[in-house]
């Protein structure tokens, strides 16, 4: 007798921010995760490779860089990507799931966001009132741009706009590749304006393709035998000690601060 082996199906985790976050938890990176999804595509006769994303985006060349390792990958090895949105997709989160070939998320996901975004404070006034005197030599006119510590200079937020701009075309010519025919070119304005939507808005737009968790999708696609093989990145030393309810919400509290860094650097 003849046995039909049962499908597989690998399957990978991407959370957290997208870029170097700080020191209480690394973000997602090409290089923090490289290995981990080439071991995951490298397993024999797979069915499919599933990816679950959980961020709310962060560095834009960590987030191409991981979108197109998942791509090459699958081209390589032929086999389907399928994403699927967690909590949040949202910006460069919503980008690594564009890095699949179905796209799915739970009702209640917060997907979207497809824009780019650069924050700081201005602190200036602030050093007048503690008596401290900035002191700036540079080699360049514009070495200083945006520095926090002066007026902003309109020729300064003319430059920022311009590679925000560009930063934002890339983006959404991903997408519209990714999404191809459905997504309606005459929903531009909407899709991509920065607004972000829930999993089921993200449906209706056609940023996703449908709705459902990952186990159960895959097994309404491969069947109730499959077997869902996991890779997931191994846990830091500091996040195995923070176990307990309030290392917790100290951890929660550190990812905050470390998230409202990322700021005062250009991100997804």
């Amino acid at each position: 007798m003849i046995f039909s082996k049962k499908p597989q199906v690998a399957h990978i985790r991407l959370s957290g921010v997208i870029g170097n976050v700080g020191r209480f938890q690394q973000g997602m990176s090409l290089s923090s995760h490289e290995q981990i999804i080439k071991k995951a595509f490298n397993q024999k006769k797979l069915s499919a490779v599933a990816i679950s994303i959980n961020s709310p985006g962060g560095s834009p060349v960590q987030s191409h860089l991981i979108y197109s390792l998942i791509r090459r990958l699958a081209e390589e090895k032929k086999v389907k990507v399928i994403t699927f949105a967690e909590d949040v997709a949202a910006s460069g989160g919503y980008m690594l799931a564009c890095a699949g070939d179905e796209i799915y998320a739970n009702p209640s996901s917060i997907v979207g966001s497809i824009g780019v975004i650069y924050s700081s404070f201005g602190l200036k006034e602030l050093i007048k009132k503690i008596g401290i005197e900035r002191r700036v030599h540079t080699a360049g006119k514009n070495k200083s741009t945006l520095d926090p510590f002066m007026d902003e200079k309109p020729e300064d937020i003319e430059r920022l706009k311009k590679i925000q701009l560009d930063l934002h075309e890339q983006f959404i010519s991903l997408v519209k590749n990714s999404r191809k025919d459905k997504i309606s070119s005459d929903k531009d304005d909407q899709l991509f304006t920065g607004e972000f939507w829930s999993g089921i808005q993200s449906k209706e737009l056609g940023l996703i393709d449908g709705l459902g968790n990952m186990e159960d999708v895959i097994q309404e696609k491969f069947g109730k035998k499959v077997v869902i093989k996991k890779f997931d990145k191994p846990e830091s030393w500091l996040k195995r000690k923070l176990s307990s309810q309030i290392s917790n919400q100290f951890s929660n509290i550190a990812d905050e601060i470390e998230t409202r860094s990322l700021w005062n650097k250009f991100g997804l």
